[in-house]
């Protein structure tokens, strides 16, 4: 009996060191990489041509969907607070709850989720499938570093535009929330925008932002660390873009985390 059991937690045991290994191996590679960007960041080296292309590509290509997403943000906020409004008749309380909410919480996260299954997981693919065909041997061939000529643009357009498309969704989900409480709950526009004004401070607002930059970090550091490291063709270029939109979405709540807790 002891010689059926024993084969099975030694299976166990060696999933578990295997787990361990391999998650070790990623948080040791991302910090590796993040040591990369900081060397070349100071100072800043950026490709020009490679920078503009991603700024179009990360910022320009997201505003469409980041919109949407926005808008919709804004009215299911007004929705789910507007029972409770409509119950104890505190209307000018609505725009504060939806303000308060969209700025500090749901508008970086929606925002960031949206980001990293669309740029990241595009960013972890191409750079993944550049990987795969020996494209980035090919570059260490010509003496041009990856880091600084592929990730280094990357890091800086996502950083950019994650705190740029924050702060258009953060004003299109008020607009969304105005719409709603005017046409939905017949709250008037100008008293949700009153009570935004009255109750939402600067500090809300800028501490999205705070969520922003560290969301499109690692976002940026996470995509271009799997993208990097791919290994395996067709096959572990899809694996990759799968544990670099997981990845990206765990660090997301973690930092949330430990902005929200930091900054209260």
């Amino acid at each position: 009996m002891a010689s059926e059991i024993k084969p099975i937690w030694q299976r166990v045991l060696n999933n578990i060191g295997d787990r361990f290994m391999g998650w070790s191996f990623e948080v040791g590679g991302v910090s590796l990489l993040v040591w990369e960007i900081m060397r070349n960041t100071f100072p800043p080296k950026l490709d020009g041509e490679e920078t503009w292309r991603n700024m179009y590509k990360v910022g320009v290509k997201s505003f469409p969907i980041v919109v949407v997403t926005a808008l919709l943000v804004g009215a299911i906020m007004v929705i789910q607070s507007g029972m409770y409004i409509e119950q104890y008749g505190a209307y000018g309380l609505l725009g504060w709850g939806a303000g308060y909410s969209v700025f500090r919480e749901v508008g970086p996260i929606m925002i960031g989720l949206m980001f990293s299954g669309r740029v990241g997981a595009n960013n972890t693919a191409e750079l993944g499938t550049m990987k795969v065909t020996d494209q980035i041997d090919a570059l260490r061939a010509l003496a041009i570093d990856p880091v600084r000529y592929l990730v280094m643009p990357r890091v800086f357009t996502m950083i950019v535009m994650m705190f740029l498309l924050v702060v258009v969704g953060d004003f299109v989900s008020l607009l969304g929330g105005a719409a709603t409480s005017q046409y939905l709950l017949g709250v008037d526009m100008t008293l949700f925008a009153w009570s935004v004004i009255t109750y939402v401070s600067l500090a809300d607002f800028l501490h999205g932002l705070y969520k922003a930059v560290a969301f499109g970090f690692a976002i940026a550091v996470i995509s271009c660390h799997f993208g990097l490291n791919t290994s395996g063709g067709a096959v572990g270029v899809g694996r990759s873009v799968n544990a670099s939109v997981v990845g990206s979405a765990i660090a997301i709540f973690i930092l949330d985390y430990l902005i929200t807790y930091l900054d209260t």
